[in-house]
């Protein structure tokens, strides 16, 4: 089976939200904003979809999807691609469950942090409202394109993982 690169892994786990991109019947781009529940260092990726709108459709059509995300401090980022499908809540593992139960809790515990640290008081916290999800999305990666500038990662060790042959069934560019 195909493995990620824990650099890979690590960067995507990090991130607040990443920007998902399917098409739809139109052959047009659709972009959403999705939250990774889980990334498999055998290139299984969950994200959390709770809207069956958009995406759910695009996905149920054609499963090409794309998943970004970048550091913008650090000038770094990732863009993995593959196919996307539907998986019904009853059919997650009580592990994914409870990993979207762990990051719940952590958006709210970082959001009522900041606010405190800002001097701010907020009666509602959106994440709170979110209802439990229905189906997450699963993405199979085919692909993961290093969006870092070659000169900032030239010599770095975060982009020497391109530079090394992988028989992991992932093709890997920049």
């Amino acid at each position: 089976m195909a493995q990620l690169p824990r650099e890979v892994v690590a960067f995507f786990l990090q991130q607040h939200f990443v920007i998902v991109t399917t098409i739809d019947r139109q052959g047009r781009l659709h972009n959403s904003c999705k939250g990774i529940v889980d990334i498999a260092p055998d290139g299984k990726v969950y994200l959390l979809d709770l809207y069956m709108k958009n995406t759910f459709n695009n996905l149920k059509a054609r499963p090409d999807i794309s998943v970004t995300a970048v550091e913008e401090h650090e000038f770094r980022g990732y863009s993995i691609k593959g196919r996307g499908s539907i998986v019904k809540r009853d059919d997650l593992s009580p592990k994914i469950i409870s990993k979207w139960d762990e990051l719940l809790t952590q958006r709210i515990s970082q959001r009522i942090i900041k606010n405190i640290h800002n001097g701010k008081a907020q009666k509602q916290h959106p994440e709170a409202l979110l209802p439990k999800p229905a189906y997450m999305v699963l993405v199979k990666v085919e692909e993961v394109v290093d969006l870092s500038p070659q000169h900032i990662k030239k010599g770095s060790r975060n982009g020497q993982y391109l530079n090394r042959k992988r028989d992991s069934g992932i093709r890997y560019s920049d």
